[in-house]
This record gives structure tokens, C-alpha cells and sequence, in this order.
């Protein structure tokens, strides 16, 4: 009976109920296998139509890019995960926040960028450094996505990309690109829903201090890459 209590046995079943054996299998060999060394298989995606009903009701909700000042007021509050180096960075290069206020509160906000952007997976030592995402100046990418959690479950997230996508269409851009980690299942089901499509996968192995990076032909449309620096 002792193991019916042991949380990381109470974990795995759970992700079998929501998942299935296959997929909980495949999360868990990714696991294992990022303890001795960094693999990732990113699923690159697209989004470029806005579907309406994620377009959500107004609910006292303000939608809108946040100014400079606005941000780096946000930054004092550590519950926004919002850093000022990380601010300060993202805004020199040009990068945009879409956020959803509720009176002074933020709610959920998510990053956009249309320029080659550093991505991040896990410690450094694991060889999870930084490293640069690439992708035609025609689509946006986007990143860093966050909901407070008092406002988890009204899909608030979904409701500000899709959003923004609708800005950024308005502007000439042909959609949102994006990627997850392959085993990631509960945002793919939540970007699938949203109308996400993919387009190609891109796989990332560090040994021996080097990167080894691959991107399969469908990544080749929207010049969808990851380089090392």
C-alpha cells in the first residue's frame, strides 16, 4: 500500500489517466535521459488564423501591449516572474509584451519577437545554456508566456496570443511561431486546441561540450533553426 502514496508514483498514474501508457513512457525516457546528458526534440509550430472564440469577452479585462514603464512597474512584484535585466533586454531588442490587465493586476501576459531570440532549457550544467532561435522576419515568434495563478482556468493565455496574433496579422506578419518540448503533452493539447499546426521538428543533443542541432525539412519553409553561440 506504501507505494499508492509515494508522490511520484501518484504523478505517473495521474499522467497515465490524462495521457496513456505510450505517451507517460515517452516523458519518462526524456527524463531519464536528460539526467545523464541534454536531449530535446522541440515540435516547431505555426499559427496564422484567428479562431474567434479565443478571442474571449471583454469580462472587465483590459487586452493590450504593455509600455516600457508599465513593465518595469510589474518587475517590483516577483509573484510576475518578471525580472528588469530580462525586461530592459527584451525591450533594446525590440520584443513586445501582449498582457491582460485586470484593473492593476496582471493577469497573463506573453512575449513576441520578431528578431532571432536566446532560448533556455534547464541548468547550465546539464548544457541547457543559452541558445538562439532563428526563423523568417515574416512570422513573430512567441515566448515566455505566464497566467497568475488566480486567474488559471479561464484560458487566459490562449485568449491574449490570440489576440495578439490578430494584432500582429493587422501589421503584414503572416502568423505566430512557436515550439514545445516534445513531451510537454499538456501545453501541446493546449496550443493544438488553439489552432497551433505543426510544421517540422527540430532535435538539440549536447555532448562532450558541443552541440549537435537538427532540424527536419519541414522547419525548412519558415527558416526555423536553433544555433549555438
Amino acid at each position: 500500500m506504501a507505494i499508492n502514496h509515494n508522490p511520484i508514483w501518484n504523478l505517473i498514474r495521474q499522467d497515465v489517466k490524462n495521457f496513456g501508457v505510450i505517451k507517460t513512457l515517452y516523458d519518462i525516457t526524456f527524463r531519464v535521459i536528460n539526467r545523464f546528458l541534454f536531449f530535446k526534440v522541440l515540435r516547431c509550430m505555426i499559427i496564422d488564423s484567428v479562431d474567434p472564440h479565443y478571442l474571449g469577452s471583454n469580462n472587465g479585462y483590459q487586452f493590450t501591449f504593455l509600455g516600457r514603464d508599465t513593465l518595469l512597474a510589474f518587475t517590483e512584484n516577483k509573484e510576475y516572474e518578471l525580472s528588469e535585466e530580462f525586461v530592459w533586454r527584451a525591450l533594446k531588442k525590440g520584443d513586445e509584451c501582449y498582457g491582460i490587465l485586470d484593473g492593476p493586476t496582471l493577469a497573463s501576459y506573453g512575449w513576441y519577437s520578431s528578431k532571432p531570440t536566446e532560448i533556455a532549457f534547464g541548468p547550465a550544467k546539464n548544457g541547457g545554456e543559452d541558445l538562439r532561435l532563428h526563423f523568417s522576419s515574416e512570422y513573430v515568434y512567441m515566448y515566455s508566456g505566464y497566467t497568475h495563478d488566480r486567474y488559471r482556468g479561464q484560458r487566459l493565455h490562449a485568449i491574449g496570443m490570440t489576440r495578439a496574433l490578430e494584432e500582429y496579422l493587422g501589421k503584414g506578419f503572416k502568423g505566430l511561431v512557436s515550439y514545445v518540448e516534445s513531451n510537454n503533452y499538456s501545453s501541446l493539447k493546449s496550443v493544438y486546441r488553439m489552432g497551433y499546426k505543426d510544421f517540422g521538428k527540430v532535435y538539440v543533443l549536447r555532448i562532450f561540450g558541443k552541440h549537435i542541432i537538427r532540424s527536419s525539412k519541414g522547419c525548412e519553409k519558415y527558416q526555423f533553426r536553433v544555433k549555438a553561440h
